[in-house]
């Protein structure tokens, strides 16, 4: 289905490149010492691992999702024809809610990064500075954004680029001076299955791990910009993904491999902050450190570009489908982008770095990962059995392997995380804030209901956009290969690929 002001200009290399510039941000490099800490040794690799399987399994459930309905706002879109049968506009609304919350916060915790990794080139950097600098750089983010997406597309790509490059360097240097019995010699009890400690440290690891590959989803937000989305979003998530976790092992059994954990865990060492910086200085000497910490800088802002540019389109499509605050269905007048979508995520990213910066990171991560579980992870796998069964005409160019199973494994993935997200964040209960959140939010939703006079103060609108939509204006040819091959069994439920939808014209054949 077209979108009317949004235009179709981000291709497949350009999709992945957002992707893999938000996944691969600062995150890898602040929070190996974070994922040493919660395992207590080198055997945090597993947390990687866990991570990916994760990442992959939940990558599925968006990839069938975003090719069948490839609109701005990603999950808002999805739970908006989901859940509309029973209750109403409720789910995307409490989405854009939360949204509004963990998206600038993810952000925010790449600009704490940031600023921890500019300190090993300015040692000296108070922690006002380091404040001041932190909001400069979310100033100039927002300053580069605030223009037409095909300039975006093309500083995205670039950025791709020198993202490769700085973990290049990492993995390569640690790789030419690596000491596999540091990476491979383990404490007593490292795998000790029956202990509870053994238990908490993976729940914990497994939540610094999915954080790390978040952003896999990027490009399912700007699905009204992407060309021939039914095939480039399965595609873009699949292979961003693959890609950041070879990316990602390398880097961490590199690491492990050259720095002394028992280092990572001091807060005195450098190696606790800048692991990497530490890395390039044991192995190629401080030149050569302060030159990659440059571009892991410069990584660090092309995660929180590339994840600011997705999250501003999320309240854009609910407000113009009024289940957000109208304003925000405004798009600029030249550039044709969210203008006050962009500017509340900006906001939102400085306090949450203000926070981050004078709390600690490791919270940070466990309170957006709360948040966003509830309403955006476990609804979104609902919801694609719900669209399963409710709309089983829908054009799916992409159809889950082994359905229900990848399903399954995303949901078993986010339970552990959120179950033991209070015995990670000992004192800051997170699950508790994330529920009051919620809650907070259904009272938002019954208020702004009232107003708007829909369900429950009025009956339920349902709209099936997507099932009723021409195919020719939604991905084009219909994609049976799949984004790694092949995609299971083809879609023959709903019409052909050269069929006009229920109610449309016969489309008029090309000269």
């Amino acid at each position: 289905m077209p979108e009317k002001g949004f235009v179709r200009r981000v291709g497949p290399f350009q999709a992945t490149a957002i992707n893999m510039s938000q996944m691969c941000g600062i995150g890898p490099f602040v929070t190996i010492p974070l994922m040493v800490a919660a395992f207590g040794g080198p055997q945090a690799v597993t947390g990687f691992v866990a991570g990916a399987l994760l990442a992959l399994a939940d990558g599925l459930v968006w990839a069938e999702l975003s090719a069948a309905m490839p609109g701005s706002g990603g999950s808002y879109v999805y739970l908006r024809q989901a859940f509309q049968y029973r209750t109403g506009r409720l789910m995307p609304f409490l989405f854009v809610w939360t949204a509004m919350l963990f998206i600038p916060v993810g952000m925010s915790t790449g600009i704490v990064g940031f600023v921890q990794y500019l300190g090993y080139l300015a040692p000296g950097m108070g922690r006002t500075t380091g404040d001041l600098i932190g909001l400069g750089v979310i100033a100039l983010v927002i300053a580069l954004l605030w223009r037409g997406i095909e300039h975006i597309a093309r500083i995205t790509a670039v950025m791709w680029v020198v993202m490769v490059a700085s973990v290049g360097c990492v993995i390569v240097a640690s790789l030419t001076h690596f000491d596999a019995d540091l990476a491979f010699t383990y404490p007593s009890g490292a795998f000790e299955l029956t202990s509870d400690h053994f238990w908490i440290g993976f729940a914990g690891g497994l939540t610094i791990g999915i954080y790390d590959y978040l952003g896999y989803n990027t490009a399912a937000y700007l699905g009204a910009e992407i060309k021939d989305p039914g095939r480039t979003l399965p595609r873009a998530i699949v292979f961003s993904i693959l890609g950041i976790m070879t990316i990602y092992l390398l880097l961490q059994i590199g690491t492990l491999g050259v720095i002394d954990w028992h280092r990572m865990t001091d807060p005195d060492d450098v190696a606790s902050t800048s692991v990497a910086s530490a890395v390039l200085e044991e192995t190629w000497g401080k030149g050569a450190a302060d030159a990659v910490t440059v571009l892991i800088l410069i990584t660090a802002f092309a995660s929180v570009f590339a994840g600011l540019l997705g999250g501003s389109r999320v309240p854009y499509d609910a407000a113009r489908d009024r289940v957000f605050f109208r304003p925000y269905a405004k798009l600029h007048a030249r550039h044709r982008f969210p203008v006050l979508g962009l500017a509340t995520m900006g906001v939102v990213t400085s306090g949450g770095f203000l926070l981050g910066r004078h709390t600690d990171l490791a919270t940070l991560i466990q309170l957006l990962t709360a948040v966003m579980v509830l309403v955006q992870a476990l609804a979104q796998i609902l919801a694609l059995s719900v669209l399963r069964r409710r709309q089983p005409t829908l054009r799916r160019p992409y159809r889950m392997w082994l359905y229900p199973l990848p399903s399954l494994v995303a949901l078993a993935g986010w339970l552990v995380i959120y179950g033991y997200a209070d015995k990670n964040a000992p004192g800051r209960r997170p699950i508790e804030w994330s529920l009051a959140w919620v809650a907070l939010g259904c009272v938002a939703f019954v208020v702004w209901a009232r107003r708007e006079k829909v369900w429950p103060y009025g009956p339920k609108e349902i709209s099936e956009d997507f099932l009723t939509a021409s195919t020719a204006d939604t991905t084009g040819p219909a994609d049976t290969t799949g984004p790694v091959g092949t995609t299971g069994p083809a879609d023959t439920t709903g019409p052909a690929d050269d069929d006009p939808a229920p109610g449309e014209p016969e489309p008029v054949p090309k000269p």
